[in-house]
């Protein structure tokens, strides 16, 4: 079991934050974004100089849970300005949305552009146990619900079924011109994700959206682990 969930459930918690989440599957051998987190205004500012112009800022809160709706989520900030303004109006906006919320900060990861957005994730079903979902990411997963499912543990050829399986494949083989994605990048997420779930029988859910992949390979960009 990874050290943090022993201390977010000391904490009387179930819900990781993104960094806590991000940390964990890192851990788990997938690829994940360069992400820091902010304590003040002053830290987003360093980190965003770190990191390279543009950033991208997200409310760090286990008790937020759709941070874009909750106006945590500033995208493309090009300056150390545009990250202070971006840092005071997303922590004064969720704590006006979530009076409450234990808010721990601000995560800075660099503003990645171009690929496919993808979702890998996983949910227990009453009859079958974990079953690991893999679809079109970002908003796409909500209005199109373009996913497919097997249960745990994932083979190899499960996770390239589960590719196929896409109404939207043509998006992975490289639609309009577009380089194919490197499927094999996105079948090796599938079986890490699979094992670290099979190691893990205390995990109740688990998002990983979205995933950028193109013809390079895929990166993890945002992270969401629910517990027991």
């Amino acid at each position: 079991m990874p050290k943090i969930f022993d201390e977010v459930k000391k904490q009387g918690r179930k819900i990781l934050t993104e960094i806590e989440a991000k940390a964990v599957i890192g851990d788990a051998g997938i690829p994940v974004v360069t992400t820091y987190l902010a304590r003040t205004r002053k830290e987003a500012q360093q980190f965003s100089a770190r990191l390279g112009f543009p950033v991208v800022l997200k409310v760090c809160s286990a008790d937020i849970i759709h941070k874009t709706e909750a106006g945590g989520v500033s995208l493309n900030l090009t300056s150390a300005e545009e990250v202070a303004r971006a840092y005071d109006q997303m922590l004064e906006t969720a704590a006006t949305r979530h009076p409450g919320a234990n808010i721990a900060g601000v995560s800075v990861q660099k503003m990645i552009r171009g690929g496919v957005e993808v979702i890998a994730g996983m949910t227990r079903d009453p009859q079958f146990g974990p079953m690991i979902m893999f679809g079109l990411g970002g908003i796409f997963v909500e209005i199109l619900k373009d996913v497919s499912f097997r249960i745990v543990p994932l083979t190899e050829e499960d996770a390239y079924e589960m590719l196929s399986e896409l109404r939207g494949r043509p998006l992975l083989e490289g639609a309009r011109g577009a380089r194919p994605v490197k499927k094999e990048a996105l079948v090796d997420i599938l079986i890490k994700l699979s094992r670290f779930i099979e190691g893990n029988p205390e995990i109740k859910e688990l998002d990983i959206n979205p995933i950028l992949a193109d013809d390079q390979g895929a990166v993890a960009v945002d992270a969401r682990i629910i517990l027991e």
